[in-house]
């Protein structure tokens, strides 16, 4: 009798365990089918994200910089700088430094400079609006505000025409020497060199 006890006993703990295993695995059936339809309910996960593709099969965010002017269409003609790079030397800190960046249209067709940009706010770039016929010259005056910088700095202007490549890109650059007086510690003096 002992041993028909232990075999029930054996028996009841298998089916225990197997009824474990199977509420375990609905459990995460569940739970993973519970985070599939979370998913498709909240806006920024994967699913989101696929369903945004299908939607929007370019992958071009239409709201992403509508400020931004596009590149000309058209026929693409050349642009030549006479020179891609200034550099302005040492300036003290405060200092403004404006350079004319010269170049001429080497091609075919009229030149369309629809946008220049600084890489910060302190480089602003001015350009002409008009088309540039070709054989004709042109400059892009690229004004730097050194105010709130220091040391050694390189700054880039992306100039976006109907060329090829689109863009094109012109450097200014130099070291600003810093305040003396912004080197001092707060609440204390500059310290003194010997």
């Amino acid at each position: 009798m002992l041993k028909q006890i232990k075999i029930g006993f054996l028996t009841m703990l298998t089916v225990a365990a197997l009824a474990s295993c199977k509420n375990d695995t609905a459990d995460t059936a569940a739970a993973t089918t519970g985070s599939t339809a979370d998913a498709t309910a909240q806006p920024g996960t994967a699913m989101d994200a696929a369903a945004q593709s299908i939607t929007n099969p370019g992958g071009v965010n239409p709201t992403a910089n509508p400020a931004e002017p596009a590149a000309p269409t058209g026929p693409t003609t050349v642009i030549s700088f006479t020179e891609t790079e200034f550099n302005f030397g040492k300036v003290k800190a405060g200092e403004k430094v404006e350079h004319e960046y010269t170049f001429k249209n080497t091609g075919k067709e009229p030149l369309v400079i629809s946008n220049a940009k600084g890489s910060c706010g302190c480089t602003v770039p001015e350009w002409p609006k008009e088309p540039i016929a070709p054989g004709a010259s042109a400059k892009i005056r690229v004004n730097f505000d050194s105010k709130g910088k220091s040391g050694p700095q390189t700054k880039q202007v992306t100039i976006t025409a109907n060329t090829d490549p689109v863009q094109s890109i012109i450097y200014i650059k130099g070291e600003v020497l810093g305040d003396p007086a912004s080197a001092a510690p707060a609440g204390g003096t500059a310290p003194q060199s010997h």
